[in-house]
């Protein structure tokens, strides 16, 4: 073993900065207070695919793979490859003259050999003498024994062969430098193609964790990679918002992605709200032991007047101002100004006719229902709120009022809570989302202790039925903003994906999640996709061509595609195809 006191002089040399002492033993270098052992790649398989380093570069630990590169002079290439292909075809001649089988290996040389030098004589290919080198550093010797292994599996995966620099550890270390010297010099001769299979330099999975840290089992299974066949792992809770939105045409496997998204959340203790235009959630909630509210049902009623019971001082202003929303979405427009100051008179004087004012202590009272907002803007003498009760009377005494004419008979709650749609009439559906919502919110946004706070999942299937209208874009906005901070995450999932990225607030809902998932697309939204989410090419043309359940997640940097995959059992609970369910 020898111990060197001074400075590395290669390193030194080119104003890199240096180890404190270097200690070098047969088996590995000891670098300040860290150990390091230098591979070599000294085995190669016939063939390789895209990407072929693609296991030593994203191996997960601190690894620095190392290519050098010179080429191989044109006058020089064409005998060196005239002499191997002599040697191939003499072995090939000697094993038929002394009656022995022909080696497949010599066959399969010789064959690329000649396949080889047609290229090079006609100047489609270069030869370079190539070297690449593998430095694994560790705290500890343990660990650099662990982490060999799985370096070297990882390369065995793709039939590459390393071999230690024993006795020359030092110059192996000094190979992986970025000051661009070799003095291994272990080279082999590898031709255009397969030098540029090994590029570019980027994995297709998620980087895993360092060795040595273990990661919080926060995560979700989000299916297989469909490039590297891997498991992508997916932890919404770790990211800067724990927002999601997932765009996708009809029939693409949303619904089935998230209904397994929702089961898994469930398994981790996470309180998940749906809300299911469609009522494809309802075997989900039973087959966990969730609530499902059927708004439309006879007897089922929700009264939009009703104060949340929390203690906050402001409880009775917050509720004025999402009963402006709620009638601004029911009108179909932000009414006008003078109606809107009629309004803001009615809904202080029903309140106050109920008994509820200021005080916290008659909060508790039976709240008004709708018609008595109505009565109260019919009897005000400003023609304004006159005009304003007539456009209400559909949905107080007209064929939209049995949503609204009774007290609250449905009060949510569980680990799994499904508002289901699917029974409202098309021009109720956008009321109720919103009415829905707002249950969802004043649960979420509910005072409790850090210590009790639970994670909160609050998915709207469809949500273009809302994001359509101004004011219920801004409500959900102003949720998908606010969630975080009650720890919870808002999953937007809609089919009209044009639709929904050609408005500012729909944008602005998308670019506020920080998981977004696209599945198949259809060609007349593409553009907008690929514009809203800098799509490559080669990411539009997957997306308009992928298979049911297939998808791209994009949550900054990394793009990984996947497939969802569930067992058998989360197949029967997620499957929403009558085809399917049947068979």
């Amino acid at each position: 073993m020898t111990l060197l006191k001074t400075k590395n002089k290669v390193a030194a040399a080119d104003g890199m900065p240096s180890p404190a002492a270097l200690s070098i033993t047969p088996a590995h270098v000891r670098v300040g207070d860290g150990y390091a052992a230098t591979f070599v790649v000294c085995g190669y398989p016939a063939e390789v695919g895209p990407a072929w380093l693609d296991p030593l570069l994203s191996y997960p630990g601190r690894v620095d793979v190392a290519v050098h590169i010179t080429p191989v002079a044109p006058q020089l290439a064409a005998p060196m490859l005239k002499r191997q292909r002599a040697r191939l075809e003499s072995s090939r001649r000697l094993d038929a003259e002394s009656g022995r089988l022909g080696d497949p290996t010599t066959d399969a040389a010789a064959a690329d050999a000649a396949d080889l030098a047609e290229r090079v004589a006609r100047g489609a290919a270069k030869l370079f003498e190539t070297g690449i080198y593998v430095t694994i550093h560790a705290r500890d010797l343990d660990e650099l024994a662990t982490v060999t292994a799985g370096v070297k599996s990882a390369a065995a995966s793709v039939l590459l062969d390393l071999q230690p620099a024993t006795f020359r550890h030092q110059q192996g270390w000094i190979s992986t430098l970025p000051v661009g010297v070799d003095p291994l010099r272990m080279r082999r001769v590898l031709d255009t193609t397969t030098l540029a299979a090994a590029f570019p330099l980027a994995s297709a999975d998620l980087p895993a964790p360092a060795p040595g840290v273990v990661a919080a089992p926060d995560g979700v299974l989000y299916g297989v990679n469909t490039t590297s066949n891997g498991v992508l792992l997916w932890n919404r809770w770790a990211q800067d918002n724990h927002n999601s939105v997932v765009l996708a045409r009809s029939g693409a496997g949303k619904s089935y992605f998230v209904k397994l998204e929702v089961l898994r959340n469930l398994y981790q203790g996470t309180t998940v709200s749906v809300i299911d235009p469609e009522d494809e959630y309802t075997p989900l909630a039973e087959h966990v032991g969730g609530t499902v509210l059927q708004l439309g049902m006879p007897g089922v009623q929700v009264n939009p007047l009703d104060l949340p019971a929390d203690d906050r001082p402001d409880t009775l202003t917050r509720r004025g101002l999402f009963l402006h929303t709620l009638i601004a979405v029911m009108l179909g427009a932000t009414p006008p100004p003078a109606e809107r100051a009629a309004l803001d008179r009615a809904i202080t004087a029903t309140y106050s006719m109920a008994g509820i004012n200021a005080d916290p202590a008659t909060w508790s009272r039976p709240a008004p229902l709708l018609r008595d907002l109505a009565a109260t803007l019919s009897c005000d003498d400003d023609p304004a709120a006159v005009q304003l009760a007539a456009r209400l009377a559909p949905w107080t005494v007209g064929n939209f009022a049995s949503l609204f004419d009774g007290t609250t008979t449905a009060t949510p709650g569980g680990h799994l809570v499904v508002w289901s749609l699917r029974h409202l009439p098309d021009e109720l559906r956008t009321v109720g989302t919103l009415l829905a919502l707002d249950a969802i919110w004043s649960r979420v946004d509910a005072p409790v202790s850090n210590t009790r706070r639970r994670r909160q999942l609050v998915v709207v299937d469809e949500a273009w039925l809302l994001m359509r209208d101004g004011e219920g874009a801004r409500f959900l906005f102003r949720m998908s903003k606010a969630a975080r901070k009650r720890l919870a995450g808002l999953c937007v999932i809609t089919q009209d994906a044009a639709d929904v990225l050609s408005t500012d607030l729909g944008l602005a809902v998308v670019s506020n999640a920080a998981t977004q998932v696209l599945m198949r697309q259809s060609t007349q939204s593409i553009d907008a996709v690929t514009e809203a989410f800098g799509l490559t090419g080669g990411e539009a043309r997957m997306l308009l061509a992928a298979s049911r359940g297939e998808g791209l997640l994009v949550a900054g940097r990394s793009r990984i595609p996947f497939r969802s995959v569930g067992s058998a059992a989360e197949h029967r609970i997620a499957v929403t195809g009558i085809s399917e369910v049947t068979a």
